[in-house]
């Protein structure tokens, strides 16, 4: 296994990788550096975009452009103008309330939560947002929801309340995209910092980033853990499997100063930055494949 910091990524808050298996290109955010970006591992290419708010998740379409999560609301970007339309303001109808972390599941429906910004309990809920730009709420009584992922056949959905520290589980149901029986999976109380992005991999089992703990864990279906890998950053955000093959894993990070200072719920609870702060990692000789991640269907 070798970690290795990309350059030139310095993101005040990265966040919501995806890898596109179209373009072989990871996608991703700078929250508060209100820009979402591109990677291209094998040109060694970076482009970023701006988005005049905080963009926390993206998904790109199948019929081009993408759908983005600002704090305002669920917003269409389109790469030849750099014009950007807002579709949906659910989530984000109070000042308090701004979106947060999305993935499109295996129908083309972007799942989204958001999260309450004074930390308010219950405040925030869990969205999808179908083709036809309908919106639905699927569950609520969440603080900061983050690391939406499905099981590979997509019938066991993943989601956590990063401030109870809670990864659940629910029975999705594709055809209608409903949840059900929300249950913990894993309570990650036991770990230095909160459960942030995730992933699954091939094998059915769920990394999430464990942000102010500098780890990634890989939980076996059960719950129980299989695999802990140590950063070299404390902050560590988010993690996507990328690569021709599926089988690197990137991981982002936070300057957690940065952070600290725009993002009042999280004051007191991020640690001191470092020279790795806000980076982009990726993992390679794991022996581990992901998912296909999905485009939004519009």
């Amino acid at each position: 296994m070798k970690i290795t910091r990309i350059e030139p990524f310095r993101h005040k808050l990265g966040e919501g990788p995806v890898w596109d298996v179209v373009e072989q290109a990871l996608y991703g955010t700078d929250v508060l550096g209100r820009k979402f970006w591109r990677y291209d591992p094998v040109r060694g290419d970076y482009d970023a975009w701006t988005t005049g708010d905080t963009v926390s998740s993206i998904a790109l379409c199948e019929t081009g452009g993408a759908l983005l999560a600002l704090s305002s609301g669920l917003y269409m970007f389109d790469f030849s103008s750099g014009k950007q339309a807002l579709i949906s303001n659910a989530g984000a109808e109070k000042s308090e309330l701004i979106l947060n972390d999305g993935k499109v599941d295996r129908a083309g429906r972007f799942v989204y939560g958001n999260v309450h910004t004074s930390g308010r309990m219950g405040e925030a809920a869990l969205y999808s947002i179908a083709s036809d730009f309908n919106v639905n709420m699927l569950d609520n009584d969440f603080i900061v929801t983050n690391g939406p992922c499905w099981s590979p056949d997509g019938n066991i959905f993943y989601f956590s309340d990063s401030v109870r520290k809670n990864i659940y589980a629910y029975d999705y149901d594709m055809t209608s995209g409903a949840v059900a029986g929300r249950r913990i999976f894993v309570d990650t109380g036991k770990f230095a910092g909160i459960p942030d992005g995730a992933t699954v991999d091939a094998d059915g089992y769920l990394w999430t980033a464990i942000c102010g703990g500098s780890e990634i864990v890989r939980f076996k279906p059960d719950g129980t853990v299989d695999l802990v890998i140590g950063l070299p950053t404390p902050a560590v955000s988010s993690v996507m499997f990328g690569g021709a093959d599926l089988d690197r894993l990137f991981v982002t990070s936070i300057n957690s100063e940065a952070a600290a200072a725009e993002i009042p719920l999280a004051a007191n609870s991020w640690v001191k930055s470092d020279e790795n702060s806000g980076a982009l990692f990726v993992i390679d000789g794991l022996g581990i494949r992901g998912m296909p991640e999905c485009r939004f269907k519009r």
